[in-house]
């Protein structure tokens, strides 16, 4: 019998509370079902990979393209979808709201809430505003009453503002702003991860 959505949200959090775990990222039905067979514990979509599949460059598809995506996938297996949910789809505090809203009801297990605007000039939100908004991405959460993981992410290897320290910082802020996991993608270096504020 497939597993429920809140067994599928149990699971995936019952994987967070003790050593590490593979996370592939699928970017189609076929390759969630295929990854399942393999013995992964959990999937996490991945907004390049879906972009791509549509012809598009990452962070240029609609939200609403994105949701449809996440319930295929999440229907697709049994096993917990985490979702790589870009910047929230809106830039106010109130639009992130709105849209982790919505993507919650798909039935992912997590989501994650990327601080990176888009806009080369200014590549990273305002730490005081990327807070309100994972305050925000986290409210909603909680006002559904799922039990839904909100990962916070510092974008700043990506976004070519490769400070470690900063990255911490941000980190840490999102983790009291109610950020359950946290993440810096695009370290490549041993030096860069060994900041003295770990």
């Amino acid at each position: 019998m497939p597993r429920t959505v809140a067994e599928k949200r149990a699971a995936f959090r019952a994987l967070h509370e003790s050593g590490c775990f593979m996370l592939p990222n699928p970017g189609d039905v076929g390759s969630a079902r295929y990854l399942e067979t393999l013995g992964f514990k959990a999937l996490a979509t991945t907004s390049s990979g879906f972009a791509w599949s549509k012809g598009h460059a990452d962070n240029h598809v609609t939200c609403d393209a994105v949701l449809v995506h996440l319930r295929e996938i999440v229907a697709a297996t049994d096993l917990p979808v985490n979702a790589d949910f870009e910047s929230g789809f809106g830039t106010t505090p109130e639009e992130v709201a709105q849209s982790v809203k919505l993507a919650v009801a798909t039935g992912i297990a997590g989501l994650s809430i990327e601080d990176s605007t888009g806009n080369a000039s200014a590549p990273l939100f305002p730490v005081d505003v990327a807070v309100a908004r994972m305050k925000a991405a986290r409210r909603a959460i909680d006002e559904s009453g799922d039990d839904t993981l909100l990962v916070g992410r510092a974008e700043n290897f990506f976004a070519g503002k490769p400070d470690i320290d900063d990255a911490i910082a941000r980190l840490k802020a999102y983790s009291d702003a109610g950020a359950d996991c946290l993440y810096a993608p695009g370290i490549k270096t041993r030096r860069a991860s060994r900041s003295k504020r770990w």
